[in-house]
């Protein structure tokens, strides 16, 4: 549960961005950005003046919002009428998340609060909650340990000749049974995804999820993850799950194979560990992600792969390594355009991937803290290909 402390301390953080960017407060109704600030994912929406005390209005439930969140000034969501009397009249300029915000909802409170100006704070936001405090990375490491435990017990029960789809509900079956919420929430528009993937044949399908595979999934209408494809021996399996304990995502890869494995894969497998390697050793403080990103596609070109690192030919994702939290997808992000320096307490989602036609997927993936000392791992299982008897 967030303390009075750790939530004040995050408040504090984006006022004092509010206040450099000239916006006098915030109004954030997105429910894990009202969560982050305020601990609590109840029906509400939470106002943050640039200066002064935060007030969270709820609409369902107000007991358990009461219950959970450090918020001192917490009220019922108030009727249209008396809406726009509730905040401070000199707060003019008003930030909202737009990446996030619909327009009806924009519109909603454009009405509700006339003669306010709103302006986008979505960076602003995001960059906050990309720097994690030892408390969340204490929730990280809880989470990323779960998530090992489980696939720990991966050689129990993969076996030649259950579907994709069977391995997958083992693994879903274990994580659910350890405490996964379920949810893997992302900010990105248009992406969703339901767990991860169990993947070998399968991974070879074109997807519209932004990753390097996507797996086949069971229809059009869910085309991601496991399908009913058998997994054959001498074949690459490829388990990608993120685990989610507390509301805290972490994300990890392995490899697995029944049988042998084609020595074109296995040398892919070994480039995306020298790749991995060589970002790690470089998640310092003051590393900026676009270069880390341009050094690993120059190690898969001068390996011969640069066609297939991070997805099919022509369908390949434009990144090596995302951001974790209480989203799959938050800052700071290892792609070309992405400037900003990394920062210490960043939590970043490493994953070199291949995918060869005719032969498979293959790749890694560790969820790793940035420190001075370059990224401290925290999917901490051995990363090696686990080889197993037909």
């Amino acid at each position: 549960m967030l303390t009075e402390t750790e939530s004040q301390q995050r408040v504090v953080r984006l006022q004092g961005m509010l206040q450099n960017k000239g916006v006098q407060a915030a109004l954030l109704i997105l429910p894990i950005d009202i969560y982050y600030f305020a601990g609590t994912r109840q029906n509400s929406i939470l106002w943050i003046p640039a200066d002064g005390e935060p007030m969270l209005l709820v609409r369902k439930s107000l007991s358990r919002a009461r219950e959970e969140s450090p918020i001192a000034d917490i009220r019922p969501f108030p009727s249209s009428k008396e809406f726009a009397s509730v905040f401070s009249g000199d707060q003019l300029s008003v930030g909202m998340t737009f990446d996030a915000v619909p327009v009806q909802q924009h519109s909603y409170y454009s009405r509700a609060l006339p003669g306010r100006s709103f302006v986008d704070i979505s960076m602003i936001v995001r960059e906050v909650m990309s720097v994690k405090s030892p408390f969340e990375l204490e929730q990280l490491r809880y989470s990323a340990s779960k998530l090992a435990s489980v696939f720990a017990e991966v050689p129990q029960f993969l076996k030649a000749g259950m579907r994709e789809l069977d391995l997958s509900a083992e693994i879903e079956y274990r994580l659910r049974k350890a405490g996964h919420e379920g949810y893997v929430r992302m900010r990105a528009f248009n992406q969703e995804l339901f767990f991860g993937l169990a993947v070998s044949s399968g991974g070879l399908s074109g997807g519209f999820f932004d990753g390097p595979v996507t797996g086949k999934g069971l229809s059009s209408a869910s085309p991601h993850g496991a399908s009913c494809d058998e997994i054959r021996v001498n074949e690459p399996i490829l388990l990608d799950y993120a685990g989610v304990f507390n509301g805290y995502i972490t994300d990890m890869t392995r490899m697995f194979v029944i049988g042998t494995l084609d020595p074109e894969l296995q040398r892919a497998f070994d480039v995306a560990i020298d790749i991995q390697e060589m970002v790690r050793q470089a998640m310092k403080p003051g590393a900026i992600g676009e270069e880390l990103f341009l050094a690993a596609a120059s190690m898969a070109e001068k390996a011969g792969l640069g066609s297939c690192f991070m997805g099919m030919p022509g369908e390949q994702a434009k990144f090596v390594g995302h951001g974790v939290g209480l989203e799959l997808d938050q800052l700071p992000v290892l792609a070309k355009g992405f400037t900003m320096p990394l920062q210490s307490g960043q939590v970043i989602a490493v994953e070199p991937k291949f995918v060869i036609p005719g032969k498979g997927v293959i790749g890694i993936e560790n969820t790793f803290a940035v420190s001075d000392d370059g990224g401290l791992k925290l999917t901490d299982i051995p990363d090696g290909i686990v080889f197993l008897k037909p």
